[in-house]
C-alpha cells in the first residue's frame, strides 16, 4: 500500500471513527507532555520514570491506532 492511501485512511478514520479520533487525540497528549520533558536540561529520576511510561503508553496507542488501519484496510479491500 502506498503512502498517500494510507494516508487517506488515516484521515477516513478520523472524520469516522470515534475511537480512532480519541487513541490519537489521546496520542497527541502524551507526544506534547514526553516533549516538555525532553525540553529540559535535566530530569529527576522521577521524570525519568514518568518519560518512560509515556512513552510506552503511546507506543501502545500508535499499535491501536495501528489495527484499526489495518482493519480499515481490510475492510475496503473486501466492500
Amino acid at each position: 500500500m502506498d503512502r498517500t492511501t494510507l494516508e487517506e485512511i488515516k484521515a477516513h478514520l478520523m472524520q469516522t471513527n470515534e475511537q480512532y479520533r480519541e487513541l490519537s487525540r489521546q496520542h497527541h497528549q502524551y507526544d506534547e507532555l514526553v516533549e516538555a520533558l525532553e525540553s529540559k536540561a535535566v530530569l529527576t529520576a522521577e521524570e525519568e520514570v514518568e518519560e518512560h511510561r509515556l512513552k510506552k503508553l503511546k507506543l501502545h496507542l500508535k499499535d491501536q491506532m495501528e489495527q484499526l488501519v489495518k482493519e480499515q484496510t481490510l475492510q475496503q479491500a473486501i466492500g
